[in-house]
């Protein structure tokens, strides 16, 4: 049996989601008006379907006349779908979460129970923050807790469709009986379950809103830039820009740019996007996006080193595996493996080799003063060094998994 605390659009539709799918569903609000209004098959917000889903499973599935502690009493997964609204600071607001939490300990129930977190909660707040406060509140008494993060990916005005039918189900889970009572759940949903941790769970959530709030940010700015420019037509320019077939995914897709790496590289964007952050700047623009996408693409490499300094002796023997800027290609024109090497090296690494399937010539010709050692094949390399960093995502590379880890790897193409 389920119990769900709060009725806005994640927990209403969640509560009635289970139902639907045959489960015991108990609905907890303590807002009294919005619960009388559910009582009536009245749904307090505009979001499709969910008064035909609540007239078809209420009382039988799905019920509100019922107490927190009956309701708590009975089940074993409780869902928390609370707001954590923005503070003045804007840090997320968990005083709601917390409450809710307060009042599922004070039920003397000594069942094992799961409190799966659907709010929207910042990265390390489960473990850091839930974890350590509900631990601290059951001492001494008769509880017994699980604990799982459970992200949300409904839109408002599709939150039915979203949660009936999902994409992909995350769940930040770390003990087996908590899981297996997710798995349980979820596995009538038909989608690809996704079982990370605690931290990677309300990762992912705000990874996914944070690119859509940046994508949004980005073309706002170059509408900007556009207008300061003047005799640009912004609305086909972004619909001739949608054309690109990569936006399909033929044939590759937009994904691949959506991903880590250790920078860009190429002769197309790096200048490409300085010559608009110059040219923005110069019409009077402060690009605060543009300018932004230049200093990451530098500070991604320092970080990267940092890594590898933290856990490396300075004599220790390194082997880089890529050179060119991406796979498929030997050109290394402003290639982030040149500048990892050469900050490797003004750190002090004196033991450094290379490989590349294509590009150890194309690199040895544009850079002849970066002093390395190239080997001519992976084999070669790999038996002389116990440190590989794989700055180009070569499908050698993929392929030769096994081989490679064997070695201590920082893949910072995170192709594994």
């Amino acid at each position: 049996m389920i119990t769900v605390i709060g009725l806005g659009f994640v927990g209403l539709t969640t509560g009635l989601g289970f139902a639907k799918k045959g489960f015991k569903t108990f609905g907890i609000d303590i807002n009294r008006e919005r619960v009388d209004l559910l009582k009536n098959f009245e749904i307090p917000f505009h979001e499709p379907h969910l008064k035909n889903i609540l007239e078809e499973t209420s009382g039988t599935k799905f019920f509100l006349d019922v107490s927190l502690d009956d309701a708590i009493k009975q089940s074993e997964a409780i869902f928390i779908c609370v707001g954590t609204p923005a503070s003045s600071d804007g840090s997320a607001d968990l005083s709601h979460l917390l409450a809710a939490i307060d009042q599922i300990i004070a039920v003397d129930s000594g069942s094992f129970k799961v409190l799966i977190v659907k709010s929207t909660v910042p990265p390390s707040t489960l473990s850091k923050r839930v974890i350590p406060y509900v631990e601290e509140k059951i001492s001494g008494l008769d509880r017994a807790f699980g604990f799982a993060s459970n992200p949300e990916f409904l839109r408002e005005g599709y939150c039915w469709e979203d949660f009936i039918e999902p994409d992909r189900l995350v769940i930040g889970v770390e003990d087996e009986k908590s899981r297996q009572i997710l798995q349980q759940l979820y596995e009538p949903f038909g989608a690809p379950i996704h079982n990370v941790s605690y931290n990677s769970a309300e990762f992912i959530k705000y990874l996914s809103n944070t690119l859509l709030s940046t994508l949004i940010s980005y073309s706002n700015e170059m509408s900007m830039i556009a207008d300061n420019i003047g005799g640009i037509d912004v609305p086909s320019s972004f619909r001739i820009l949608h054309e690109d077939k990569r936006w399909s995914g033929k044939p590759a897709s937009m994904s691949s740019y959506v991903y880590p790496g250790c920078g860009y590289g190429g002769y197309c964007l790096p200048k490409d996007t300085q010559a608009l952050d110059a040219i923005a700047r110069a019409n009077g623009i402060d690009t605060s996006v543009l300018s932004g996408n230049l200093r990451i693409n530098d500070e991604i490499k320092d970080h990267l080193v940092g890594k590898i300094e933290s856990e490396l002796e300075k004599d220790a023997p390194i082997g880089i595996l890529g050179l060119s800027f991406k796979p498929e290609s030997d050109d290394v024109r402003i290639t982030p493996a040149k500048d990892i090497i050469v900050k490797l090296i003004e750190k002090g690494f004196t033991n450094l080799s290379a490989y590349d399937p294509l590009a150890n010539e194309a690199f040895k010709t544009e850079y002849p003063d970066i002093d390395i050692k190239y080997f001519e094949d992976l084999d070669s390399l790999l038996q002389n060094v116990e440190n590989v960093v794989i700055l180009t995502g070569w499908k050698e590379f993929k392929n030769n998994k096994e081989k490679i880890t064997k070695k201590k790897v920082f893949d910072f193409r995170y192709i594994y």
